[in-house]
C-alpha cells in the first residue's frame, strides 16, 4: 500500500479528538456561564439584602422620629393645659377640698358626698398633675424602675405597719379611701405618698441651687435636705388627717394625736424613698427641668393650702406654722408671684 494514501482510521481518530475537544470546550463554557450567573445572583441577593436593610433602617429612623414628635406634642399639650389652669389646680382645688373634708367631718354633707372616695382620688390626682407633667420628660428607664421599687416599698411598709404597728405605731384607717390591697392598704396609697417625696426632693434641689451657687449642692446635702422636708411635710399632714378622721393612732400621741413613733417611721421610709429618687433620676436633667418648668412645685402649693388650712381650722398651730415655713420656702424660690394668679382671670380678646 502507498504511504501517501490517507488512512481512514486516522481521519476518524482526528474527528473523534475534535469532537471530544468541542465537548470539553462546551462544558467549560457552560461551567463558566453557570459560575457567572451564580455570582450575579449572589451579588443581586446581597444587593437586595442591603437595600432591605437600608429600607428597614430608614423606616426605623422615621418611626423613631415620629414617636419623638408624638411624645413632644403630647408633652406640649399637657403643659399648656396645666399652665392655663394653674390657679384652679393649685388654689381652687385645695380650698374646695379643705371645705369638703371639714364639712364631711362635721356631718354637714350627705352620705354620698361625705368622704367620697372617688372625689378624694380625682381631686388628689388633679392637684398632683403639675408635678407629674413637670417630671415626665425626665423619666428614663432607671427613674421608672426606682419609682416602681418605691411604689412596692410603699405598699409593703404600710402593710407591715397596719399589721404590726412598726415602724409608725399602731394605727388604722377610719374612712374608706377606695379599693384596697390585701383588704387593708389603699391601692391609691402611692398617689398620696410618692409625690410628697418628689415635692420634698425638688424643693430641696431648687433651694440649694438658688441659695448656694452649687457650692453645697452635694448628694449628701440633697439627701439630708429632702429627708428633713419629708418630715416637715408629715408634721403638717398627720395632725390634719387625724383631725378630720382619715386615720387614728392607738393610743393617741402627744402631737395632736400623733405619736413620736410615727415620725421615726417617716424618717425610715422617707430616707429609703429619697435615696431611691436620688439614685433613679439624672440629676442634671432634673435640675434643668426644675429651672425651666415654673409649675413643677404647684403640687406642694396645693398641699400647704389644703392641710395647712385644715390645721388652722382645728387649732393645730404648730402644724400650721410648719406649713407656713414650707410656704416661705416656696416663696423664696421666686416663682410664685403674679403668674400663678393671672390664670385666675380669663384672657380678654379684642373684637
Amino acid at each position: 500500500m502507498d504511504s501517501s494514501e490517507s488512512d481512514p482510521s486516522a481521519g476518524s481518530d482526528r474527528d473523534r479528538d475534535q469532537d471530544r475537544n468541542r465537548e470539553q470546550n462546551r462544558g467549560r463554557d457552560q461551567d463558566r456561564n453557570r459560575g457567572q450567573n451564580r455570582g450575579q445572583g449572589q451579588n443581586q441577593d446581597r444587593g437586595n439584602q442591603d437595600a432591605n436593610q437600608t429600607a428597614l433602617g430608614h423606616r426605623g429612623r422615621h418611626r423613631s422620629t415620629d414617636d419623638d414628635g408624638t411624645r413632644a406634642a403630647v408633652q406640649r399639650w399637657l403643659e399648656t393645659r396645666v399652665r392655663e389652669n394653674r390657679f384652679t389646680i393649685a388654689v381652687v382645688f385645695p380650698v374646695v377640698g379643705a371645705i369638703t373634708l371639714v364639712a364631711s367631718d362635721l356631718g354637714h354633707l350627705p352620705a354620698p358626698l361625705a368622704y367620697n372616695p372617688l372625689l378624694l382620688l380625682v381631686g388628689t390626682a388633679v392637684m398632683r398633675s403639675p408635678l407629674l407633667v413637670g417630671v415626665l420628660p425626665t423619666l428614663g428607664r432607671r427613674a421608672l424602675g426606682c419609682l416602681g421599687a418605691l411604689t412596692a416599698f410603699t405598699y409593703a411598709i404600710e402593710l407591715v405597719g397596719l399589721r404590726t404597728g412598726w415602724p409608725y405605731g399602731t394605727f388604722e384607717y377610719a374612712i374608706e379611701l377606695g379599693p384596697t390591697l390585701a383588704g387593708e392598704v389603699p391601692l391609691a396609697l402611692p398617689l398620696f405618698f410618692v409625690p410628697l417625696v418628689l415635692d420634698a426632693y425638688l424643693l430641696t434641689v431648687l433651694v440649694l441651687d438658688s441659695r448656694s451657687e452649687n457650692r453645697f449642692e452635694t448628694p449628701l446635702a440633697r439627701l439630708a435636705g429632702a429627708i428633713a422636708t419629708v418630715l416637715a411635710i408629715d408634721l403638717v399632714l398627720d395632725p390634719a388627717a387625724v383631725a378630720i378622721g382619715f386615720w387614728e393612732f392607738i393610743p393617741a400621741g402627744a402631737y395632736y394625736g400623733v405619736p413620736a413613733s410615727n415620725y421615726a417611721g417617716w424618717l425610715l421610709s422617707g430616707a429609703v424613698a429619697v435615696a431611691l429618687v436620688e439614685f433613679g433620676f439624672d440629676h442634671e436633667a432634673l435640675r434643668e427641668r426644675i429651672r425651666s418648668c415654673e409649675f413643677i412645685l404647684d403640687d406642694l402649693v396645693s398641699f400647704v393650702l389644703l392641710w395647712g388650712s385644715i390645721n388652722v381650722l382645728y387649732g393645730n398651730w404648730i402644724a400650721a406654722a410648719v406649713a407656713g415655713l414650707i410656704c416661705l420656702g416656696l416663696v423664696g424660690t421666686d416663682r410664685y408671684g403674679g403668674d400663678l394668679f393671672r390664670t385666675a382671670i380669663p384672657p380678654t380678646g379684642k373684637n
